[in-house]
């Protein structure tokens, strides 16, 4: 297991140990026997750049994620979460578990999964623990309902407290990143009422001159250094989005199906110091990396809830993968596909079939054009039709 190197807070170097100090260490001990391999003490106030969030959500760029502004004051002042709450003890977890085998990994016809969701849930695995910390602390000092435990999913700005709490520093990719641990872990926290000895931002860290992400970003989803435009960023288009994906991405995706590590593994800091998990809850399920695209786009909804029972990819459902798989076929463009895209313009689903009209488009020969026709003639949803039309005029404009 690799080394995992722990920043204390200048307050622990203490020689006069105060009742606040030792519990605050003592929840440091409790969290790191739980498995935590970075645990930090924030202050229950407004996070570092919180009020950067109004300006940004107005600008658009979340997106069609509208909880973010819905919940905004919230994330921007924890004593709206939790009344009264005078600490937040952030913690951060390894996920990655292995590297792809780059021959698959780089195989047209296979998609590519975020490593995040290789194995279980991670909501599954790091909810639980963090719920038995707080349940731990509340036994500690005799008191409960001492506050709130979140895994990305509570009105938060997790990586600003992460910041502020001493796990490591925002990059220009807008992701937490620690100089000896890199990124590739997920983050929790537990908003308390108790008080707790706070952790000082790093002093060591940052991203200087280095552009690596901006530039290798597929999409260009970065509108500038620590700006993130959600609207253009895969793990967006591919999870997030519930609806079409916009016609001039859909190429730069190539074959990406659920999410997007691209700014994690150009990130120098990743390749010199990124560390592989030690819970082995986050066991890699078998062809989870990259799996074959053509056995994706035949799944039925019965066999899509087998396959993907406890993994995040249920979270985009049936529709919204096999959605980003028929746009990965359309870009792999093989004939090799045509059979099973056709097929899926019959889907019940709209948004599959659409997309598969796309890629027969992209793809192109006289049997995706038959295809094409034959659905044409009997399919009623307008946005269908639209997309089945661009694709037949795609492909009569190049003589089909």
């Amino acid at each position: 297991m690799n080394e995992t190197i722990h920043l204390e807070p200048l307050c622990d170097r203490e020689t006069t140990v105060t009742p606040i100090a030792a519990r605050t260490a003592e929840v440091k001990a409790e969290a790191r026997r739980l498995g935590f391999d970075l645990v930090g003490i924030a202050p229950a106030t407004p996070p570092p750049h919180a009020d950067a969030l109004e300006p940004w959500l107005a600008a658009g760029n979340a997106g069609e994620l509208g909880y973010l502004a819905r919940n905004a004051a919230q994330r921007g002042d924890p004593q709206l979460v939790v009344a009264g709450a005078r600490s937040i003890i952030s913690l951060g977890l390894h996920y990655r578990r292995a590297e792809p085998d780059p021959t698959e990994w780089n195989d047209p016809a296979r998609g590519q999964i975020s490593r995040y969701a290789w194995g279980p849930d991670y909501h599954d695995v790091v909810l639980p623990t963090l719920r038995q910390l707080q349940s731990w602390l509340e036994a500690q000092i005799g008191r409960a309902a001492i506050g709130r435990s979140y895994v990305d999913t509570g009105p938060v700005l997790e990586r600003p407290i992460g910041v502020a709490a001493g796990l490591g520093f925002q990059g220009k990719n807008t992701l937490l990143i620690h100089p000896r641990q890199g990124s590739w872990f997920v983050i929790g926290e537990i908003i308390v009422d108790v008080q707790l000895t706070y952790d000082v931002p790093l002093t060591t860290g940052g991203c200087g001159s280095c552009q690596r992400c901006q530039v290798a970003c597929p999409t260009q989803a970065f509108a500038g250094p620590y700006v993130l435009d959600a609207r253009r960023c895969i793990s967006y288009l591919t999870i997030e989005l519930k609806g079409p994906i916009p016609h001039p991405l859909r190429p730069l995706i190539g074959n990406h199906i659920f999410g997007c590590d691209v700014c994690q593994e150009v990130c120098p800091w990743n390749r010199k110091f990124g560390l592989f998990t030690h819970e082995a809850a986050f066991e890699t399920a078998a062809g989870a990396p990259a799996p074959l695209l053509l056995d994706l786009i035949a799944l039925t909804d019965e066999q899509f809830r087998e396959r993907f029972r406890g993994s995040p990819i249920k979270r985009a459902k049936r529709r919204g993968l096999l959605r980003n798989v028929a746009v990965a076929l359309g870009n792999w463009g093989s004939s090799a596909a045509v059979p099973a895209l056709s097929a899926a313009l019959g889907d019940h689903e709209l948004l599959i079939r659409g997309h598969a009209a796309w890629a027969l488009g992209q793809i192109g020969g006289s049997v995706a054009c038959m295809a094409l026709k034959q659905r044409s003639a009997v399919e009623a949803d307008p946005w269908v039709q639209a997309e089945l039309t661009l694709a037949l005029d795609r492909l009569q404009g190049q003589h089909v």
